[in-house]
């Protein structure tokens, strides 16, 4: 955020426009216990090359240095330059919501290959590119099988993502939607055998989930459809699928973006896209560019298939979430691009190698074929810590069932070295 000077005449004024006595005043919302009531801690009178100076010797205290083998939903690809490149443009930089199909038109179509990109990626019919991420695609997913099929309950798996699984009960809590959840099989990591009533909407699996297994959705697609639901699946590692087959038998994709060109950036921003078969288009969420042709015949972009309006009528809108996410969607759009089929298929393989290299070496906690992530039984990250190397998410936290166990992911970016020092650290 830039930051405008300004002096004690203009704050006056601007106080006065908003009918305020004082900064106070401005801030009186704000819990007072939380306010800072003293200056800064920083001397009178330094000078701005001074303070950077000073943020500079600060920031260089941070850790540096560290490999990490964390995943859980945010995974550290390489990315190619050009993306950044491209991005920084003024064109798509300071872009403006593309309503306006006429001045929009390098947005719209940008917005329009990635769709077309993911589509081919998940094997779905169309596409949006509206989410702010996967953990709000879901939901946003099960609100859209609760409108599909008439009906309030979902069953969802415990190895999906259980941040995610958080961000769905905040969603349900108020709507009426009664969510159950699945148990997983402890032995294999994949979903455990299972029924559902008549009266689900929709199955929500993740594959490869949260454990890193891949899940088999053809089973679960089965048991949904004969009992008249929806089957949704999460896809938070979408760099799998240039091996995986794509999940064509699900109805809906929630999925996450992030893998594909862009940095972990301690947690955002990312992009979460929703795909599905396009007899549900007009229960989709979110903004959908379409192709059409102009009073002269040419190709052109716009908004298609819901109006602007459509997106902020509360209660009656298919979303309440606007944000277009247009320029991290292009980074995904230059990241595919720049690989294309063969490249993410080559990229695919070597996160595969890499990491069943390093798992054949190590005591896994499940037995079900993985990616690049996997859970390693034991396992004390404080010795890795000492080497320089983040070796995984402690899992306690979230499945205090399974003791002592680290959620491990290793992609292209890892050398053998660094992976030989992990086991060794591990073991």
């Amino acid at each position: 955020m830039r930051y405008l000077p300004k002096s004690d005449i203009e704050r006056r004024q601007m106080l006065e426009a908003l009918g305020l006595g004082g900064m106070e005043e401005l801030f009186a919302h704000i819990p007072a216990e939380i306010r800072l009531s003293r200056p800064l801690n920083l001397p009178d009178g330094v000078s701005e090359m001074e303070v950077l100076r000073y943020f500079q010797k600060r920031a260089g205290e941070n850790a540096a240095g560290y490999v990490s083998f964390l995943g859980a939903g945010v995974y550290h690809h390489f990315r190619p330059v050009v993306i950044d490149s491209l991005i920084s443009r003024g064109e798509f930089y300071t872009a403006y919501t593309p309503y306006q199909a006429e001045i929009a038109q390098g947005t719209l179509q940008s917005i329009f290959e990635f769709q077309t990109m993911i589509c081919q990626l998940t094997g779905m019919e169309v596409a949006n590119a509206s989410m702010y991420d996967g953990s709000t695609a879901l939901p946003e997913a099960v609100l859209m099988a609760a409108r599909i099929t008439g009906r309030r309950k979902v069953a969802v798996a415990r190895s999906v993502h259980p941040e995610y699984r958080q961000v769905l009960d905040t969603y349900t809590r108020f709507q009426g939607i009664q969510v159950r959840e699945l148990e997983y099989d402890r032995e294999a990591g994949t979903l455990a055998p299972f029924t559902i009533d008549d009266g689900v909407a929709a199955i929500v699996l993740q594959s490869p989930n949260f454990f890193g297994i891949v899940e088999d959705l053809e089973r679960a697609a089965e048991m949904a459809h004969a009992a008249g639901a929806l089957l949704i699946v999460v896809i938070t590692e979408p760099v799998s699928l240039g091996l995986l087959k794509p999940p064509a038998s699900a109805d809906i994709v929630a999925m996450e973006t992030q893998a594909l060109g862009m940095a972990p950036s301690y947690g955002g921003p990312y992009a979460g896209v929703i795909a599905t078969r396009e007899k549900y288009v007009r229960s989709m969420p979110g903004r959908l560019v379409g192709q059409t042709t102009d009073a002269q015949g040419r190709r052109g972009f716009c908004l298609t298939l819901a109006t602007r309006e459509q997106h902020i009528r509360r209660e009656k809108a298919t979303s309440n979430i606007c944000t277009n996410q247009a320029l991290c969607a292009l980074m995904a759009a230059i990241f595919m691009t720049v690989y294309g089929k063969e490249g993410l298929r080559e990229l695919a393989r070597q996160n595969l190698a890499k990491a069943h290299y390093a798992a054949s070496r190590l005591k896994l906690k499940f037995s079900g074929p993985f990616f690049n992530e996997f859970v390693v039984a034991g396992g004390k990250t404080r010795a890795l810590l000492d080497k320089k190397i983040l070796g995984g998410l402690d899992l306690r936290k979230f499945y205090p069932e399974l003791g002592e166990a680290l959620l491990v992911s290793v992609t292209e970016v890892h050398t053998r070295q660094q992976i030989d020092e992990l086991v060794g650290g591990l073991a």
